[in-house]
């Protein structure tokens, strides 16, 4: 298996456990649809949230949410629109939040040297 492949599942497992630690219920990893992805979807009381887990070795290329870009978040957005309508969720009757959980992982993938769980990423 690819190690990037590793890595972002090593940082996928640790944001879940992370979450589900602090009172979040994950009702889907890794969404996929023709749009695109989305890493985690959890309820957090009475919002549904839609997290994008961006994880990596090192700080070389700046922090791991740096690479939450515009495109990036429309993306995000598309895709989960898409989730909405297939579980048949009213876009505008939901209390909805896109976060970004940003790891930097030991070179073993064990422990993180960094974490950042940021909310409303398009605040």
């Amino acid at each position: 298996m690819n190690s990037n492949i590793r890595l972002g599942e090593a940082g996928e497992r640790y944001a879940c456990q992370y979450l589900q630690r602090n009172g979040y219920e994950i009702l889907q990893a890794n969404f996929r649809c023709k749009i695109g992805e989305i890493d985690l979807i959890a309820r957090d009381n009475d919002t549904l949230v839609f997290i994008e887990v961006k994880t990596r070795t090192g700080d070389r290329y700046g922090l791991p949410q740096a690479a939450v870009t515009r495109r990036k978040k429309h993306k995000l957005r598309k895709t989960a629109q898409l989730y909405l309508l297939q579980q048949g969720l009213d876009l505008h009757a939901c209390l909805l939040r896109f976060d970004c959980i940003a790891i930097v992982m030991t070179a073993e993938h064990r422990e993180p040297q960094y974490f950042s769980h940021i909310k409303n990423i398009f605040l």
